[in-house]
């Protein structure tokens, strides 16, 4: 896993990053929070808010907490053990666990990132009209943004990523929480819908909209390259327990923010469309209340959102491939952990296919591609949980002070329960519209 380029990667890392303060806190946590924000998750939100209004504004805050939970305790397994979560799971239970994620992951990857070129390729021609044909436009602009997120991963590998990613969630911020704000529907209200628990038409479609927009905000399998972004920043040991959970709370506090504030615009308009298409209409609509300046900065906003979610997966997910490849690869015995070389074949290789084999999905409708990617990420986040608790529940693997309290206990359960259920969740369904 660790190549010739690592070592001297981090030591360069670490020198200049030992000087520079609360960002480098901040880092991972909001690479997380940009990466896990996608068309679908905004599209969700809005959906919701146009339903039910902002009387759920409080699910938006307990699934941000929900994906802090399952994150933290990633991050408390790795820092009390040196193993990543993938590694934990193939040399503490078996490596059939790494024969059984590989070909999901690969799966899940097609489909992501085919959804996410497909949102790209809508965003940017809704800024960009220059084709008179949407699908032409889509086609060509997705593709254009894959090429784009493969270069800037090439050419400046973990540093240039980390500050276009800052630049993303400084435009994503700025963008949707004064379109927000522009149309505050009332403190009052706002308040009501933070700290009193309501589920709007309960019996009807109100507790499937408030389900998936808990479980469609902060991301599914992107949560697990938390891991790889800290050992990135040098961050290893428990001594580093605190400033993960620092850089997590902000992070997943952005995240919450993001929900709340698609809520408050989804809410002041009815919505009709599907992923990405939906944020196109929405931001017509919000032609009425703000103008023509309001639909552009929204667009501004919606496009920073999915491309920084694009350039997070193409940048972490072949990370996963690499450590699962190693992992299966091992001669019997455990070897050090240590940072991916990001100029390894396996790794790059991965990231090409990444970028290059899933232009394919650009040619299908963007709700089948939508909905694909939503079932396949969906029924990860109960197995997330489920290795959590087996992992950090085990004293003699993580120590009494790192293993799972009551409370973490509880929360972790509470994604397991709702993805056991059959059929279609109400998550899917949301990713779907």
């Amino acid at each position: 896993m660790l190549g010739p380029g690592a070592d001297s990667h981090r030591q360069s890392m670490n020198d200049k990053k030992s000087k520079a303060g609360i960002w480098t806190v901040l880092g991972p946590g909001l690479l997380v929070a940009a990466t896990g924000i996608g068309a679908g998750d905004l599209a969700t939100a809005s959906f919701t808010g146009s339903i039910l209004g902002t009387a759920v504004l409080w699910a938006a805050v307990l699934g941000a907490f929900l994906k802090y939970v399952i994150t933290e305790g990633l991050a408390r397994w790795q820092l009390a053990t040196g193993d990543t979560l993938l590694e934990g799971l193939v040399r503490r239970i078996g490596r059939p666990v790494g024969w059984f994620f590989l070909p999901y992951l690969v799966i899940w990857s097609f489909f992501v990132a085919s959804a996410l070129m497909s949102a790209c390729g809508v965003t940017f021609h809704a800024l960009f009209p220059v084709f008179e044909d949407p699908v032409h436009g889509k086609v060509v602009f997705g593709a254009l943004s894959s090429l784009v997120g493969l270069g800037l991963v090439l050419l400046g590998g973990y540093e240039l990523f980390d500050k276009v990613m800052r630049v993303c969630i400084g435009v994503m911020f700025v963008t949707v929480l004064v379109t927000a704000g522009l149309l505050w529907p009332g403190t009052g209200e706002v308040v009501k819908g933070l700290f009193v628990p309501a589920i709007p038409d309960l019996s009807g479609q109100g507790l499937g909209w408030t389900v998936a927009l808990m479980g469609g905000i902060g991301g599914t399998f992107t949560v697990l390259c938390y891991g790889y972004w800290i050992r990135e920043e040098g961050r290893s040991g428990p001594g580093f327990l605190k400033t993960c959970r620092i850089d997590l709370a902000t992070g997943y506090a952005v995240t919450a923010l993001f929900g709340v504030a698609m809520v408050i615009i989804g809410s002041t308009v009815e919505l009709e469309g599907r992923g990405a298409t939906l944020l196109i209409r929405l931001s017509d609509q919000l032609v009425e209340p703000l103008g023509p300046i309001g639909k552009w900065l929204f667009l501004i906003g919606a496009a920073g959102a999915v491309f920084s979610s694009l350039l997070g997966v193409w940048q972490a997910v072949p990370y996963l491939f690499a450590d699962t490849w190693s992992l299966l690869h091992e001669d019997g015995k455990a070897t050090p952990s240590a940072a991916i070389d990001t100029h390894s074949p396996t790794y790059r290789g991965y990231l090409f296919a990444l970028a290059i084999v899933p232009m394919a999905g650009l040619f299908w409708r963007f709700q089948e591609i939508q909905k694909l990617y939503a079932i396949v990420g969906a029924t990860f986040i109960p197995f997330l949980a489920l290795a959590l608790l087996v992992l950090n529940g085990r004293t003699d693997w993580v120590g009494e002070q790192y293993r799972n309290r009551p409370v973490t206990v509880i929360a972790l359960r509470s994604p397991s329960l709702r993805g056991s259920r059959g059929g279609s969740s109400p998550a899917e369904e949301a990713h779907s519209r």
